[in-house]
């Protein structure tokens, strides 16, 4: 009798119920027509914000701006009101914006309901310069805008520069400003402008500087080196005048010879006169064109003598 074989018996799974496949086929199709739709919205819903009037600009708003007006800066604005927000250049505004004299530095950014903010930083004007006409200088010694009538500066005059000096050697006039401006920085801190402001700082490669002060334009030689003690003596000396009710026209604080000398020549003295023995030398000529009173030189554009 024949061995019959053994054979391994395979257990089937439960069989799909009718209609499985069908369903399977519709839910793949409702699933694909869904993600179609989705995506047809957001085409839409992307052109509807790129495109629709939602979306543009409102208004360009101005921030911080005092002495350069509201209306100028959005002049300068290559962006304008109406404009679409999203592609709006805010660096070509930045850009544009930065070229208005007053303006050190702008910020422009896109805001919410839409807009366009624009945040300026203003120049700080810190001294006045005579180039062949009076320019402002902030205090980074940059000259940024020739002075008018209606900036209402009262600001210390910086001469001993030529417009040609300006053009052909602006680094050294720059430099120079610098002195200028930490010369009246330290000059303020010495508590000597209760006692007499200063209205013009001349520079000179021989002479050195020289200051006019006061309502009388009291002419104060300093010379060169050393100017921090200098003006601790001019402070003495100052306050000496006024304890006696004089009036000073010359003061010399640039004895070479005897750093620690002062000479005073009094108002009304004669021609030359010095007192307390300074050195004799007589005092450099005024630029023409620079303040020969008090409040003279505003809005003055003489050509500056050159030495």
């Amino acid at each position: 009798m024949a061995r019959s074989r053994n054979r391994r018996r395979v257990e089937q799974g439960p069989k799909a119920p009718p209609g499985a496949l069908r369903h399977g086929l519709t839910l793949a199709v409702l699933w694909g027509l869904g993600t179609v739709a989705l995506g047809a919205g957001g085409v839409a819903a992307w052109r509807y914000v790129t495109k629709g009037e939602s979306i543009r600009i409102g208004a360009v708003r101005v921030v911080g701006a005092t002495r350069a007006s509201e209306a100028e800066i959005r002049a300068m604005s290559p962006v304008k009101a109406g404009d679409d927000l999203l592609s709006a250049d805010v660096d070509a505004v930045e850009r544009a914006v930065a070229r208005h004299p007053w303006v050190a530095r702008a910020e422009a950014r896109r805001s919410l309901p839409p807009a366009i903010e624009i945040t300026v930083t203003e120049r700080e004007p810190r001294a006045l310069v005579d180039l062949g006409g009076t320019y402002l200088v902030d205090r980074n010694a940059q000259v940024f805008k020739r002075a008018g009538a209606g900036d209402g500066l009262d600001l210390p005059l910086v001469t001993g520069f030529g417009r040609d000096d300006f053009a052909q050697r602006r680094t050294a006039v720059e430099a120079g400003l610098r002195g200028a401006l930490a010369l009246a920085d330290e000059y303020a801190r010495e508590g000597l402008v209760p006692l007499a402001s200063i209205q013009e700082i001349h520079l000179d490669a021989d002479w050195g500087v020289t200051l006019y002060v006061g309502d009388e334009g009291t002419q104060v030689r300093l010379g060169q080196g050393d100017l921090p003690q200098k003006l601790g003596r001019l402070h003495r000396v100052l306050e000496a005048l006024r304890a006696e009710g004089r009036k000073a026209e010359v003061i010399h604080l640039d004895d070479r010879t005897h750093p620690d000398r002062v000479g005073v020549r009094l108002s009304g003295s004669a021609v030359g006169g010095v007192q307390d023995g300074a050195g004799g030398t007589p005092a450099p000529a005024r630029a023409a064109g620079a303040r020969e009173g008090p409040g003279r030189r505003r809005g003055r554009d003489a050509p500056l003598a050159r030495r």
